[in-house]
């Protein structure tokens, strides 16, 4: 039987839509997503403890095999499909649950639907005159690119809608690859998806700064002052550089970690297991340094991506990229020398298609090595003695591609006990039309016709610890100036250390100026050391929270975004920090504001952690047309947990690779960078 924690197999997907349609015999079923559901947190403690305490975990211990299934239910007598979810027992090929979800509640987008809004694009009427009206050169190809539609507003029916962002593409090149994001057009096609039609067009403005809020150009050629932004290396006009040499990654010797079974990771002192599911992506759990326990399950939760132009219909312009269409779903497959560098081990994730059939998605995360720098060094001023070692991390990253933009999610793991969740944004800005000769209070125009809107990235990370067991209490500690006073502090140069329990579930937000830290302790466990209970920190940054006024629809549906932390007590499935249904929500429902609005105890609890960060993203000109990386990390050290510096034993061999590179001499003869002619060595500093 498959490990707990692993994927659902091709065989159990086919036992779990096998039931799904003997329980609907008599209509159609239309698959969305069928994947592993977490077996309760108090049934897999039981046979992880038993895995961990003999190696292998008697059968008695295995927690039931789940499938949660997603599918629509389509005839019946039904006006609309019916989503429902239910969850299969893959083994003994039996219901253990269903639910209808109501109509007021949306589920999450697929590939499938969005074809369907291109194809429905392509035979409209409405949609046809639509684009006639601008009168384009026919150089130019129609590229539909869908979107979720966002809130549903007040004067909104509560139906499926999708929208289009719709662009031209210059095809004089030839080339497919062609960069249609560079001529957009002013017009967004609404469609509802029961009567797979385009209900309206929105016509939007075009102006700048100082004109009206519905300001639309005159122009019927609209793309008259747009001009091409190449990015493939063959469209580039210069052509790619031609002065970089190659730098490759070489470990003659293998690589140092090891994978067993499906799932489980093992590198240095490092244990854990690598899950994935269509919404999360690649999912971290069961993790242990050295054999003990440090942390249940890590996950990226949500990301809500709000944009900032006031115009009609750009409210609707907010993306739950978790939510709305699952960052498995949307995960690439990566390219071996491209994505992840040296010996790499990849792990696919398997999916439905609409008919119930297993797919596989290969490559969608992959686990390598890298080097980081220095780990840690020191010289001894009196010998001249160095000692110096590598900091070496193994990473598991994975990369979605969400129609213009992309996202590098990785959880670096370094032989120090820490562990870095690192998160990357790159791809190409989204942009609209706008007159010639204009700029915008809602973006940065990035190149003739063509403005990228401000916006913002706020993503939330989960963290269940598991600090020498599930009993854990999350400390707040700060750093605060003492008065100079005769008793504490005669001099003025002492500062205190203060430190609280989170007793409620609440949230707080960070605090640089006090050097405000999150500590997640095992009160029960005692540092032999310090005395200070054992556990892990991380510092919440200060990056900016949500912009959208409170009151508005943007935030009235991610209430996450609104706070850097948020402490919950633990419920089995409760993994979604924005809901479990965001798509079209004009709240959040069943996120982390509901959850701490339990007011449940959390001291000495098994606590989740949530951690909001955030990139307000107003575009620059190097943005276009492929942005570089925007880099944000998590951090996660331990604190007291060891007794020493645990990467003491990391080896502080010498790279016997690295070699000198020679500069020209002024006479034209070759010179090396040494002392006196003489190639100049480290010496013994690694030894």
């Amino acid at each position: 039987m498959p490990h707990p924690l692993e994927q659902l197999t091709p065989s159990e997907i086919e036992a779990a839509c096998d039931v799904v349609r003997s329980i609907h015999s008599d209509t159609v079923i239309d698959f969305r997503e069928v994947y592993l559901q977490e077996p309760p947190k108090k049934d897999l403690r039981k046979y992880l403890d038993a895995e961990h305490a003999t190696g292998v975990a008697p059968s008695d211990a295995f927690p039931p095999r789940l499938a949660k299934c997603q599918y629509d239910v389509i005839g019946g007598g039904l006006k609309v499909p019916a989503f429902c979810e239910t969850l299969i027992d893959v083994v003994n090929k039996k219901l253990v649950k269903k639910e209808v979800i109501g109509t007021d509640q949306h589920a999450s987008l697929t590939f499938d639907e969005f074809n369907v809004l291109v194809d429905v694009c392509k035979e409209s009427q409405v949609f046809k005159d639509a684009i006639a009206e601008l009168a384009l050169d026919p150089k130019y190809e129609i590229v539909v690119e869908p979107w979720p539609y966002g809130g549903l507003t007040e004067q909104d029916e509560n139906r499926r809608y999708f929208q289009g962002l719709i662009f031209a593409n210059d095809t004089s090149s030839g080339n497919p690859d062609s960069n249609f994001y560079a001529f957009p057009l002013p017009l967004i096609p609404v469609m509802d998806y029961y009567k797979k039609e385009i209900v309206r067009i929105d016509r939007l403005a075009t102006g700048g700064k100082g004109d009206a809020l519905d300001a639309k150009t005159h122009a019927k050629n609209v793309l008259a002052h747009c001009k091409p932004a190449e990015y493939v290396p063959e469209l580039l006009p210069g052509g790619t550089r031609r002065d970089l040499k190659p730098l490759n990654v070489l470990q003659p010797e293998g690589a140092s970690f090891t994978v067993g079974g499906e799932s489980l990771v093992e590198w240095q002192k490092w244990r854990f297991r690598v899950g994935f599911n269509p919404r999360e992506g690649a999912t971290i759990h069961d993790v242990h340094y050295d054999g003990r326990s440090i942390m249940a399950r890590l996950s990226i939760s949500e990301m809500t991506v709000p944009y900032a132009d006031a115009r009609d219909p750009f409210v609707r312009k907010q993306a739950f990229d978790f939510g709305d269409g699952g960052a498995g779903t949307c995960a690439n497959n990566l390219s071996l020398g491209c994505d992840c560098l040296g010996l790499i081990k990849y792990f696919d994730g398997i999916t439905v298609t609409k008919d119930g059939k297993p797919r596989t998605l290969p490559n969608v995360v992959c686990l390598h090595e890298q080097d980081n720098g220095i780990g840690w060094k020191h010289t001894n001023w009196r010998t001249g003695r160095a000692v110096v070692t590598r900091s070496r991390e193994l990473v598991v990253q994975f990369i979605i591609t969400l129609a213009n933009y992309e996202y590098v999610f990785a959880y670096k793991f370094d032989q120090a006990g820490g562990i870095t969740v690192e998160t990357r944004a790159t791809g190409i800005v989204s942009v609209v039309n706008i007159d010639p000769g204009k700029t915008s209070a809602y973006g940065n125009v990035v190149q003739s016709g063509v403005l990228a809107q401000n916006h913002q990235h706020i993503f939330c990370l989960r963290i269940d610890p598991a600090i020498e067991g599930d009993a854990n209490t999350v400390l707040v500690e700060e750093s605060h100036m003492v008065p100079t006073n005769p008793e504490t502090n005669p001099r003025g140069n002492y500062y205190e250390v203060r430190s609280e329990p989170v007793k409620k579930s609440s949230w707080l937000d960070a605090a640089p100026l006090n050097n405000r830290v999150v500590k997640m302790v095992n009160p029960a466990k005692k540092n032999a050391v310090s005395g200070k209970p054992v556990g892990y920190k991380l510092t919440p940054s200060p990056t900016q929270l949500l912009l959208a006024d409170p009151n508005s629809l943007q935030a009235k549906r991610a209430l996450f975004a609104q706070h850097h932390i948020w402490v919950t007590k633990h419920r089995d499935d409760e993994l979604y920090a924005a809901g479990r249904f965001t798509l079209q929500s004009r709240n959040e429902s069943g996120g982390v504001a509901d959850m701490v609005a339990r007011d449940e105890n959390v001291e000495g609890e098994d606590v989740v952690v949530w951690n909001v960060f955030g990139l307000t993203h107003n575009p620059r000109v190097e943005d276009w047309p492929v942005m570089p990386v925007e880099i944000h990390q998590v951090t996660l050290r331990p604190s007291d947990f060891f007794e020493a510096n645990p990467a003491l034993d990391v080896p502080s061999n010498k790279n016997m690779a690295s070699q000198l590179v020679e500069r020209p001499a002024s006479n034209g003869h070759a010179a090396t960078n040494g002392v006196n002619g003489h190639a100049a060595t480290n010496g013994d500093c690694c030894h």
